[in-house]
């Protein structure tokens, strides 16, 4: 009698870890496919939805001095702001008015210069994109940029 009360025991026992595992499994599958799947779609649509835009000079971007004036260090920046425009410039050729141009030149350069050379460490880069769109949104004066591309990157 002892000998099958320790063989059900261990069934239970061993039936227990099966569930346990089934259950962490069907988690772990759940997670992967709903939840990401999910933020990666509603990154993907709002990319999608906008108009790139090349800032600066079409074939060399942007090349200007930072860290200060007597650093002597220059920096070569190729950026594309894929941007949501309004209807009217849609109907008119997705063309940006020269005004909006110039805020948004104004601001990526004075962003640039403000930055220190440390903080144009790649390991940054993705901080850089960040306080770009929001400095440019600023400007703006309302959440107009999706995303910011860094195409080139050559600091001298």
């Amino acid at each position: 009698m002892a000998e099958t009360e320790k063989k059900f025991s261990v069934i239970l026992v061993v039936a227990l870890i099966v569930l346990g595992l089934a259950l962490a499994g069907g988690m772990s599958y759940f997670i992967a496919t709903k939840i990401v799947a999910d933020q990666t779609a509603a990154k993907a649509t709002i990319q999608r939805n906008g108009t790139l835009i090349k800032v600066g000079d079409p074939k060399d971007g942007l090349i200007l001095n930072i860290g200060g004036v007597n650093s002597g260090r220059y920096l070569k920046i190729g950026i594309i702001l894929d941007m949501k425009l309004d209807r009217r410039l849609e109907e008119g050729g997705g063309k940006l008015a020269s005004q909006e141009e110039a805020k948004i030149l104004d601001t990526v350069v004075y962003v640039l210069r403000s930055q220190r050379v440390e903080d144009f460490d790649p390991t940054k880069q993705d901080r850089l994109k960040e306080i770009l769109k929001q400095e440019i949104n600023k400007a703006m004066g309302m959440e107009r940029v999706y995303e910011v591309y860094i195409t080139h990157f050559v600091l001298q």
